[in-house]
């Protein structure tokens, strides 16, 4: 984590006027923040974590017991698991070439199949921004309006992305960020809820405080949870706040660096932007490796439902020069734990798993670290 020097002043301000609780004056001020940089008049509820927010917007959906949620499968699994938590079903849907996040078209006929099989329309969609990608919004914004159903947009990545200069954060029916400590700004750990109005953000405030109602003694009418962010994290927050915009020009500036070094290195492909209408954080800068590759010290993977040789040689050999670089997502279609979800695919996701890898960015990267990383890819290149 790098600090902007204000996070230890929010946080003394904190234990001094002894608010040291899920709420208080830092969570109010981080709230604020977030309001005022997605704008749009979007309300922010502060909460524990991306994966309470997400189980939150399922709840104030109304998904539950029985109840289908189409999910992006490319994913990390906290943007599918809060499904289960309600009682409901993922049914799990592909990516798109460009963007790596769900794919309009296929999305569409996984609809249409889910009312043919089913008599009854999925209740949700849960969409990930995936690295700091935007989605592919405007047409899978069409498509939830077209069938009339709700969209998730799962942010946790994505803070200051934009889609057609709109900021990621705003899409869909409700929305989700992270602020987990590798996020692009952390309150340690926490997420929050992006609302459209104020009412919802006190529906949302309403079950992550124990759904307590509002009498002097303790009465719940309701299942609540405690999902409130805490005053220490939101003064980290509110610190971060104040370097956000220099951290997403270091992502980056970092991805461009990369983009640069390795664009004379055959068989690497840097994933960059599809088109004008997207403007990513580049949250991670993440590569793909050519399968004719030859890296050295090539691992034995026999299991298909691995990475190829390719990665995991290439992550060894990186780790033995000291640097941490790991696989893409494995798709959530191919995780033992969802084996029986329906699935939707269409083969990017898994294929991407197979050659896909996430090299080191942030604020602590500095332009002579990214130029060791590249020189060590180019080193475990045989030949």
């Amino acid at each position: 984590m790098s600090d902007s020097g204000a996070e230890q002043q929010y946080i003394r301000e904190a234990f001094t006027t002894n608010w040291v609780a899920p709420l208080g004056p830092n969570v109010d001020g981080f709230e604020k923040a977030l309001e005022g940089f997605v704008g749009n008049d979007k309300r922010v509820a502060a909460l524990s974590s991306c994966t309470a927010a997400i189980h939150l917007a399922l709840l104030l959906l109304g998904v539950g017991k029985d109840d289908e949620v189409l999910c992006q499968t490319f994913s990390f699994c906290a943007s599918t698991n809060p499904v289960i938590y309600c009682g409901a079903t993922p049914v799990f849907v592909d990516s798109e070439q460009d963007s790596w996040n769900m794919d309009p078209v296929l999305l569409e006929q996984a609809i249409r199949d889910r009312i043919a099989k089913t008599g009854r329309k999925p209740k949700a969609i849960i969409v990930v921004d995936l690295y700091g990608m935007p989605a592919n919004w405007e047409a899978l914004i069409a498509i939830g309006v077209k069938y009339n159903i709700p969209i998730i947009e799962d942010a946790a990545n994505a803070l200051g992305s934009y889609y057609e200069k709109k900021p990621c954060g705003t899409f869909g029916n409700i929305r989700t960020l992270s602020f987990n400590g590798n996020k692009i700004i952390t309150t340690s750990g926490g997420g929050a809820l992006v609302c459209d109005d104020l009412e919802t953000k006190k529906s949302a405030i309403f079950l992550a405080t124990q759904a307590r109602e509002p009498r002097p003694y303790y009465q719940h009418e309701a299942i609540g949870f405690n999902y409130r962010m805490s005053n220490i994290c939101a003064g980290i927050g509110r610190g971060q706040m104040t370097v956000l915009g220099d951290y997403v020009k270091c992502h980056k500036h970092i991805h461009d660096l990369y983009m640069l070094l390795l664009s004379e290195v055959e068989g690497i492909t840097v994933h960059d932007n599809p088109s004008i209408k997207f403007d990513s954080n580049f949250w991670l800068t993440t590569i793909t490796l050519h399968p004719t590759l030859h890296i050295k010290g090539q691992a034995l993977i026999v299991d298909d439902n691995e990475p190829n040789p390719n990665v995991e040689a290439l992550r060894v050999y990186l780790d033995q020069a000291g640097i941490e670089a790991r696989p893409l997502w494995k798709p959530m279609h191919k995780q033992p734990v969802y084996k029986n979800a329906p699935a939707y695919v269409n083969g990017v996701s898994e294929s991407l798993f197979k050659v896909g890898m996430c090299l080191p960015s942030g604020p602590c990267v500095t332009d002579e670290d990214v130029k060791y990383i590249v020189q060590t890819i180019k080193d475990a290149i045989e030949g």
